[in-house]
């Protein structure tokens, strides 16, 4: 029997029941910032022409650089200042909750607080997915279950979901809430695979929860390999890369869209002909043995 093929990636994809159309890769935007205004229209302009509707950013992005906390989604509220029409052209996700220094707080009255916050800067009324960027470990799920919410019911908020949030700990949540959770974001690469062994992907397809995952390319040791294990992944990447004629970080963002759990990998590259790469993300079809040759470098051992 031949090798089969797995599902061709489509090129959008239903977020959540009931919720908007996005592409089955999102632009994020951790390192967006400490640029004009021009470069940063051109940013958004190349993830638009590679097909990218999905923007993720968060209100601490941007806290590594010299404009501070919010700085990220401030950035992103000066394009839509200067050009209102890209906001309907987006899905745009963000996330709160993180307090440099405290370092989480999800209590009610932040959560309320970070939401407004985030919409103030963006000059919008309304984020299509906001995600609790972390857990907070001194709030009760029930608390945090009232504040998105209400969050929701208001009308700022089109849905909810949570990022690096253990099994556990979304568990405690769904069961607190009357609204649906629709989604999750945990890191996921082929150098970081505790999705596939905790529970949290099989969690996600049995509760139907959207999974974006970041540092798709392993905090770039994917794209500069140096140890063996790096080394081996990205040489079995690129055999793959070679048969369609796409880049390593293509094939990779691929792999990880391949799983049946339907992985959303978030690309965080801010030059637009990496970004534009991104189309190129539908020309690459695994086969099982491909798919699985990726993972058996990636765990340095060979499965049962």
């Amino acid at each position: 029997m031949t090798d089969q093929l797995l599902p061709a990636l489509p090129k959008t994809r239903i977020l959540y029941a009931g919720g908007p159309e996005v592409s089955s890769v999102a632009w994020g935007m951790w390192r967006f910032g400490d640029v004009d205004l021009q470069t940063a229209r051109a940013r958004i302009d190349a993830a638009f022409d590679a097909g990218i509707t999905f923007f993720d950013t968060a209100d601490i992005y941007g806290c590594d650089m010299p404009a501070g906390f919010g700085h990220s989604e401030a950035l992103l509220g000066e394009v839509f200042a200067d050009a209102p029409e890209l906001r309907g052209r987006m899905v745009l996700a963000s996330k709160g909750g993180i307090v440099l220094g405290t370092p989480y707080n999800s209590s009610r009255e932040y959560i309320a607080a970070a939401i407004d916050a985030s919409l103030a800067r963006l000059g919008v009324d309304h984020i299509d997915l906001w995600q609790v960027h972390r857990p907070d470990i001194l709030t009760h799920p029930s608390e945090l279950a009232e504040a998105l919410q209400t969050a929701v019911s208001s009308g700022k908020v089109g849905a909810v979901g949570v990022s690096n949030f253990t099994s556990a700990q979304i568990d405690a949540l769904r069961d607190a809430m009357n609204i649906p959770l629709v989604s999750t974001q945990p890191e996921f690469s082929p150098l970081h695979l505790n999705p596939l062994q905790n529970g949290e992907f099989d969690q996600a397809m049995q509760h139907s929860l959207a999974v974006m995952a970041w540092s798709p390319l392993g905090g770039g040791r994917i794209a500069a390999p140096e140890t063996d294990r790096e080394k081996a992944v990205a040489s079995v990447l690129d055999r793959v890369a070679e048969g369609f004629g796409v880049s390593r970080a293509t094939a990779t963002f691929s792999w990880i869209a391949a799983h049946p759990a339907r992985p959303i990998p978030i690309i965080g590259s801010q030059t637009p002909a990496r970004i534009a790469e991104a189309a190129d993300i539908y020309k690459v079809t695994w086969t099982r043995k491909a798919w699985y040759d990726v993972l058996q470098a990636a765990m340095g051992e060979n499965l049962p």
